[in-house]
């Protein structure tokens, strides 16, 4: 099984920035699209956005364009997520997880492989 490792969360105003970062220890994540997902207390899991394994493809969630950019360093092995003017709503935990290669199986995380843990983001003032 292989395991994503989520970090880079934590308590932020509303309006600041933070960068999550999905690393891969074990297995090459270039073989793999990567999508980010999220859920709030009561609610689904919902995906944020998703990048292909080579990079030139990338989907976001309508409430997140413009704010949040996914990115890769394939030779770092690490898939990122930077999310600026956060809101109080983007409050959950986050996690990263792998897909076959296009993103074609996102936004539906039943069809998503291997999970991270998670991490816990809270926009709060």
């Amino acid at each position: 099984q292989l395991q994503l490792v989520e970090s880079g969360g934590g308590l932020v105003q509303p309006g600041g920035s933070l960068r999550l970062s999905c690393a891969a220890p074990g297995f090459r994540v270039d073989y793999y699209g990567i999508g980010w997902f999220r859920q709030a207390p009561g609610k689904e899991r919902e995906g944020v956005s998703c990048i292909s394994s080579t990079g030139d493809i990338t989907y976001y969630a309508d409430s997140v364009k413009g704010r949040f950019t996914v990115s890769r360093d394939n030779a770092k092995n690490t898939v990122y997520l930077q999310m600026n003017s956060l809101k109080p709503e983007d409050t959950a935990v986050y996690y990263c997880a792998t897909e076959w290669g296009k993103c074609t199986d996102w936004p539906n995380p039943i069809l998503f492989g291997s999970w991270g843990q998670g991490t816990q983001v809270t926009v709060s003032s």
